[in-house]
């Protein structure tokens, strides 16, 4: 999600206990270790899926079964061997490391994500029981008053192959997907945990009414209690009647582009084409901050996917690719700048241009958010694109864009005056500390005795997710992010530019970013600079603008707004 300051993380789930001993390493391809990760909410299983190939190059998944068994977490880096076992999956900003030990059969060690756990792995030679609950499948809604303040809750149970699942969406917040562990059924009393909240929910269930009601916990709170009322018998995916259907009118090819700029990092995308013998103008697509899908995937969501296929459609190739270390690329996240991000789509851009069936003059880049600010680093560098298109890129410095939106952000949920310009404040001090930092461990050293009890408050941060959120402002990134000025890259930006931002945008706000894209792009004289009247940062028709509404809108992409990009293309580049 672009630019958005996140001040709490996931603590990533993790996974139950021993099997069996240590077979011989090499006799086998592929390997399960599973291990049980003890949390302060709870133990939670983690399976490493290790596999290594002929040239003994090794690969990882993690699937966290209690918190979304199927689903398989990309491992960042991965090394295992008869003494020791150590992995990292970067933009989680989790590591592991063990040594293994004969006499217990485990690979022994601690696991890392903002704060210091032990976890031993030991050999699965079968895959975990399925753990099936019986009775609880729907969605659950229920409205949770702390203090006050008022969150609607949605609960959702699924049972499916993998066993029985569960997530917590907090609507108001604009949180979806939150895992859930522990989720247990022992005649009418049903018990769940939510790390990421440090909450624990036991309730009885009242299967004639389909209700829960119960207690609400987390330490240092009052119990809330809390019901939960089932209104489907059935998790049903939001509407997103824009998503690509098959059959298609153009060619699609899965491709991979290895950067030579930067050690590891092998990019995954996918290669749209119209058909036709003549040569097309062409695009890459090029995501927001936080690591990305190719299709820029935002809860049920997929605007890169309709913009390729909408551009496509119209006569334009189009390569959208997943950001270095997610998905199916390779490298790692965590370490990347904006330059290193600029350095990737470049690789990109150059891999496309040389392409056949390609316009090697008409070769652009469409950058949203981060992308939008990658889009002019790129402008004037060797092999440089032919025009950009900036979605809700921005005009005004990183810290700027952090103090403003932050500020809109609270406010349109709901936060008083006096608590907003409490947070504002107390980020205008940190972020005038960390600015001044030479990279991501200078930022903690420096931000660390501020972060009293009181300062947290502030910020809204739970004391107890202080370490996470350290992680999260500890990157080199956020020290470049802090201090980029956009206007020198824009005013040097000499190509044909389309430049939009949404009037409801509070992560890129309009006002304060238009003024500095027209101060940045005044001299040149191909630069087309709009306000979208009632469009949000993810360019959806938006009443409120805030991120809770981004899940409750069922347009992806304003089909206005999809006009709008192809017919600037094609008036410059094919009509």
């Amino acid at each position: 999600m672009p630019f958005i300051l996140h001040l709490t993380r996931v603590l990533l789930p993790l996974i139950l206990s021993a099997l069996i001993s240590l077979p011989a390493l090499a006799q086998e391809a592929t390997r399960n270790w599973i291990g049980t990760l003890d949390t302060p909410a709870g133990s939670l299983r983690l399976l490493l899926k290790v596999s290594e190939d002929q040239d003994g190059n090794q690969t990882a998944f993690l699937e966290s079964l209690d918190q979304a068994p199927g689903q398989n977490i990309p491992v960042t880096t991965v090394a295992l061997d008869d003494e020791s076992l150590s992995f990292s999956i970067a933009n989680m900003g989790a590591q592991y490391s063990g040594d293994w030990n004969a006499e217990t059969n485990l690979y022994e060690g601690e696991f890392q994500q903002g704060m210091t756990l032990a976890l031993n792995f030991s050999a699965a030679d079968e895959a975990p029981v399925a753990l099936i609950i019986e009775g609880l499948d729907g969605r659950w809604e229920a409205l949770l008053d702390r203090e006050g303040t008022l969150l609607n809750l949605v609960l959702n149970i699924e049972t499916g192959a993998h066993g029985t699942s569960a997530t917590l969406d907090s609507v108001d917040q604009g949180v979806y997907d939150i895992p859930v562990t522990g989720l247990s059924r022992d005649g009418d009393r049903v018990d769940l945990r939510i790390p990421m909240a440090n909450v624990t929910y036991s309730a009885v269930l009242d299967a004639d009414a389909g209700v829960l009601r119960g207690d609400w916990t987390r330490p240092g709170f009052p119990d809330v209690a809390l019901e939960f009322t089932r209104t489907a018998m059935q998790v049903v995916a939001p509407t997103r009647p824009q998503t690509p259907q098959a059959p298609f009118p153009y060619e699609i090819s899965e491709v991979r582009i290895d950067n030579p700029e930067a050690e590891g990092v092998s990019l995954a995308g996918t290669l749209t084409m119209p058909r036709g013998s003549q040569p097309v103008p062409a695009v890459i697509l090029v995501s927001g901050s936080g690591p990305q899908d190719r299709d820029e995937s935002i809860w049920d969501h997929r605007p890169f996917a309709v913009l390729a296929d909408h551009l496509t459609r119209q006569g334009v190739a189009v390569l959208r690719y997943d950001d270095r270390g997610f998905a199916e690329s390779t490298g790692d996240f965590a370490t990347g700048t904006s330059h290193d991000f600029a350095s990737d789509a470049m690789a990109v851009l150059r891999w496309l241009r040389a392409q056949p069936g390609v316009d090697t003059s008409k070769v652009g880049v469409i950058g949203h958010s981060e992308g939008g600010l990658i889009a002019p680093l790129m402008a004037n560098l060797d092999g440089a694109p032919d025009f950009l298109v900036l979605l809700a890129g921005p005009g005004t410095t990183g810290q700027e864009i952090v103090l403003e939106q932050a500020g809109l952000i609270a406010r349109a949920s709901g936060g008083s005056d006096e608590d907003v310009a409490a947070m504002v404040s107390a980020l205008q001090v940190m972020t005038d500390e960390a600015k001044q930092a030479h990279d991501g461990a200078d930022v903690r050293a420096r931000v660390t005795p501020l972060l009293t009890e009181e300062f947290l408050t502030s910020l809204s941060v739970p004391a107890d997710q202080k370490e996470l959120f350290l992680t999260q402002i500890t990157r080199d990134w956020y020290v470049q992010f802090l201090n980029h000025d956009p206007l020198p890259y824009l005013q040097a930006v000499e190509q044909p530019v389309l430049a939009v931002v949404g009037s409801m945008d509070l992560q890129v706000p309009a006002a304060s970013n238009l003024a500095g894209l027209r101060e940045g792009l005044a001299g040149n004289p191909d630069a087309t600079i709009l306000e979208l009247y009632g469009l949000n940062h993810m360019f959806q028709p938006a009443q409120t603008g805030t991120i809770a509404e981004y899940a409750q809108i069922e347009t992806t992409f304003d089909p206005e707004t999809l006009d709008l990009i192809s017919d600037w293309i094609r008036t410059r580049f094919v009509d």
